[in-house]
């Protein structure tokens, strides 16, 4: 199976990194596309099998075609290829919908929407997906692909405003909440790098605990919150700050 990816910035590069490391798709059966090619460059220092291209035709051609440009770009760039089943599309252009995507390629073609967030870079993001057209064969195989680079979740169409701003825009949150405990780390007597290795191990714990079949964030609150303890006196502070609020109204805001 050969994958064309058409854009090297920061979504691009990640996607075409992670296949390369992983065990369905071989880095020779990878092609990069961009209009500069300092980006490929790059790219092909680190994985120097990867094919790489300024000529989006040269992509055009893959089974699956990741389309990773600027929303705005996205006509531009697709109508021309004249895409046709049983290719693949995958979008990651964020706001495009199936209907408009099927106005730039053939309208019966299995076309796949992914937003992955930027942990991806660190294979561990937090992928989100969502499926026009496709066989539960091609929709597990694009699972495949994606939980190489950390986790993916099929949702349907209608779920991405919310999704995304749960895993998107939430690791921007949740790195907020970072910013702040370090600063507090900082006032009680932290150097700054070492309050960051504390909150990013930290951070990693919780998420291990959650992901645990069953887990439950009050559960786990509960085993470290004792009765007139120090966790317990902070949970309530935050209350009375409105952090629950505060951290609800920011998703909303987001979607």
């Amino acid at each position: 199976m050969k994958v064309g990816i058409i854009g090297a910035g920061n979504m691009g590069g990640a996607i075409a990194r992670g296949l390369a490391q992983g065990h369905y798709i071989k880095a020779a059966d990878i092609i990069v596309t961009n209009p500069s090619t300092a980006k490929l460059d790059k790219l092909k220092a680190e994985f120097p099998e990867i094919q790489t291209s300024t000529n989006n035709k040269d992509a055009a051609d893959a089974d699956i075609v990741v389309i990773a440009v600027k929303p705005w770009k996205v006509e531009e760039v697709l109508k021309p290829l004249r895409l046709r089943q049983p290719q693949i599309l995958v979008s990651v252009a964020a706001g495009l919908n199936f209907e408009t995507l099927a106005h730039y390629v053939d309208p019966e073609m299995t076309i796949f929407r992914v937003i992955p967030n930027t942990a991806i870079s660190e294979l561990a993001s937090m992928t989100l997906v969502a499926q026009r057209n496709a066989t539960e064969e091609q929709t597990q195989n694009m699972l495949n692909l994606f939980n190489e680079m950390g986790l993916a979740i099929l949702i349907e169409e209608k779920q991405f405003a919310a999704g995304t701003a749960l895993t998107s825009c939430g690791i921007a949150y949740v790195l907020k909440y970072v910013q702040a405990a370090m600063q507090a780390g900082v006032e009680g007597g932290i150097k700054p790098k070492d309050a960051i290795k504390m909150l990013a191990q930290t951070l990693e714990g919780a998420a291990q605990l959650l992901l645990k079949e069953g887990a439950h964030p009050s559960v786990e609150i509960d085993k470290v919150t004792t009765p007139g303890g120090i966790t317990i006196k902070g949970i309530n502070q935050l209350e009375h700050d409105g952090f629950s609020s505060a951290v609800i109204n920011a998703i909303k805001a987001s979607m």
